[in-house]
């Protein structure tokens, strides 16, 4: 065993007891884990009860089991349905980050160690009671010296330790996997654990979340319908967030919303706007902009809160995401797959003829629907469903503004369900589209179209004196793929086979015909006339003539 999982022998145990207990024996087995760990073999029994439950429910039982590290890789999961299966991320969505609080000693201590000061001389008022708690951090109400409300946020104990051991052995375990399983290989599991790991490690430096919620300020600035609340730096770290504590109704919370007579119509397209401003105009996004992230301030205002998770779209992913909006609505199936192509790592074995009929089921599914009744989130989401289907990995950005579209319509429904998302959506449709087709956005795409084409003909002639050179050295290598090889050489088989038989029956009757006109003509009486030639060519001639064909009959390629 290596020097790691003996560090960490502890919590492989657990790994595996959970995987054990919930009906994943098979895999424990497959990887290794067992042999590792010296576990009975009764314990890979499938549990009685297994059948009742999904696999999707099974998984989100074990990453409940494990605690806040997997908890956390689970939900950052759910918003990958091009690598995830439809049926495991609807389960993993269902995974809570909610446990029980750390002490309020704990606080004071990691408040002091990262401000420099005691707790004390900073709050003139700092509640005990945290008013959340998650598995990263909680939140508690105070009062600066200057009287302003603030909610400060403190990372909990150790945590990072905890997670940095979690993300180690989940990259060991992922090796391990891909070695052995071959369903591993193919999702990629090594890549995905790296991928969300990087998420989840972003999650730990609240540094990021105080930046976030400053860029999405600045994107307001101008805008009194929406309210960010303002950081505090100089009580900020990477385990402390304090920043101004705003007091307003959740949108989860539709009795305060109708005793405090506001307007959910209003409330609905307010709350559409600003999420696609940030998504098609600035192309930086509250990522999880679900009922309790969302408040509601006097006068219909809307307040955005906990900016852990973003999303960003780059100028180029923002046109493709574009150009995917414009052919969804334009119902052009060609439009689809380029944009697709152009937005995802697509694989060198993808079946295009099953992606175009793929796609052509889902312009089915939308065609002739009035846009005021499809949902764009789902429209979008169903195409990651697809993207998955074929092996084609989008941008996690991509995946996060699928999520967001959705989180945001199933909210303004419950506000207003003869609110339409795509009125809101329209205009910021046509501001794409005009941008795309300015003059000045078109000579720089044609400009960078060009400088790439120059300098792929700069760097030709150093790519033709390497290659030159590797073809006198003999290590040039040449590979080549042929759709359908399989049937390709079986075709090859047949053919060898048929002409094999031609020959040894052409062979077969020249022997014949030579031994007969032989017999025929020759007049001497000579020793090899008194032997019956005919005969035992003949039989001979048989026997090689049966047991070719006996051959070619049993390999069924014949």
């Amino acid at each position: 065993m290596s020097g790691k999982r003996m560090r960490h022998i502890g919590r492989y145990r657990d790994i595996a007891v959970a995987l054990l207990r919930h009906g994943f024996g098979i895999v424990v087995e497959e990887i290794g884990i067992a042999q590792l760990l010296s576990f009975p073999q009764r314990l890979f029994f499938e549990p009685k009860n297994k059948d009742a439950k999904t696999v999707g429910e099974r998984i989100k039982l074990v990453l409940q089991e494990l605690g806040p590290t997997f908890v956390k890789l689970g939900q950052i999961a759910s918003t990958r349905p091009d690598l995830i299966p439809e049926e495991i991320v609807s389960e993993l969505e269902k995974l809570q980050d909610q446990v029980p609080p750390f002490s309020f000693q704990a606080v004071c201590d990691i408040i002091q160690e990262e401000l420099g000061d005691e707790l004390d001389r900073i709050f003139q008022h700092f509640e005990e009671i945290p008013v959340a708690a998650a598995s990263i951090g909680q939140v508690h109400r105070a009062i600066l010296r200057s009287g302003e409300k603030v909610a400060v946020k403190v990372q909990r104990p150790n945590i990072a330790r905890v997670i940095e051991t979690d993300l180690e052995i989940l990259q060991d375990l992922a090796v391990l996997a891909e070695h052995r399983l071959e369903w591993a290989a193919r999702y990629k599991i090594r890549e995905m654990v790296d991928e969300f790991s990087k998420s989840l490690r972003a999650e730990l430096d609240y540094t990021i979340e105080c930046r976030n919620a400053e860029k999405i300020a600045n994107q307001f600035k101008n805008d009194p319908a929406v309210y960010v609340p303002k950081v505090f730096w100089e009580y900020s770290t990477k385990k402390v967030l304090t920043m101004e504590y705003v007091d307003g109704v959740k949108l989860n919370e539709p009795d305060q919303l109708k005793q405090k007579g506001y307007n959910a119509k209003i409330l609905a397209e307010r709350l559409a706007k600003a999420i696609f401003q940030q998504i098609f105009h600035h192309g930086f996004f509250h990522g999880d902009p679900h009922p309790g992230n969302v408040l509601v301030l006097p006068g219909e205002v809307i307040a955005f809160i906990d900016f852990g998770m973003v999303g960003w779209l780059t100028p180029e992913m923002k046109y493709h995401f574009s150009s995917l909006v414009i052919a969804l609505m334009r119902q052009s199936t060609d439009g689809v797959i380029k944009a697709i192509l152009r937005m995802g790592l697509v694989s060198d074995d993808v079946n295009m003829a099953q992606l175009r009929d793929d796609v052509e089921q889902l312009r089915e599914k939308y065609y002739g629907v009035p846009l005021s009744q499809i949902s764009l989130g789902e429209a979008v989401n169903d195409l990651f469903r697809t993207a998955f289907r074929h092996s084609i990995r989008i941008p996690a950005d991509l995946t996060v503004l699928g999520k967001t579209l959705l989180t945001v319509e199933g909210i303004v429904e419950k506000l207003d369900p003869a609110f339409s998302i795509f009125d809101i959506a329209e205009p910021f449709g046509r501001r794409l589209l005009k941008e795309r087709l300015h003059p000045k956005n078109v000579a720089e795409t044609l400009w960078k179209r060009v400088s790439h084409v120059g300098e792929m003909l700069v760097d030709l002639p150093r790519h033709m004196k390497e290659a030159t050179l590797l073809i006198k050295r003999g290590k040039l290598r040449i590979e080549m793929a042929v759709p359908e090889i399989e049937l390709v050489l079986r075709k090859l088989d047949r053919i060898s086979n048929r002409l094999s038989f031609s020959i040894v029956l052409l062979a077969f009757s020249i022997i014949m015909a030579g031994v007969i006109i032989g017999s025929s003509v020759g007049r001497q009486s000579t020793l090899l006339w008194k032997i019956p030639a005919v005969e035992i060519g003949f039989a001979m001639a048989t026997l090689m003539f049966l047991w070719l064909l006996y051959s070619i009959l049993r390999s069924g390629r014949f």
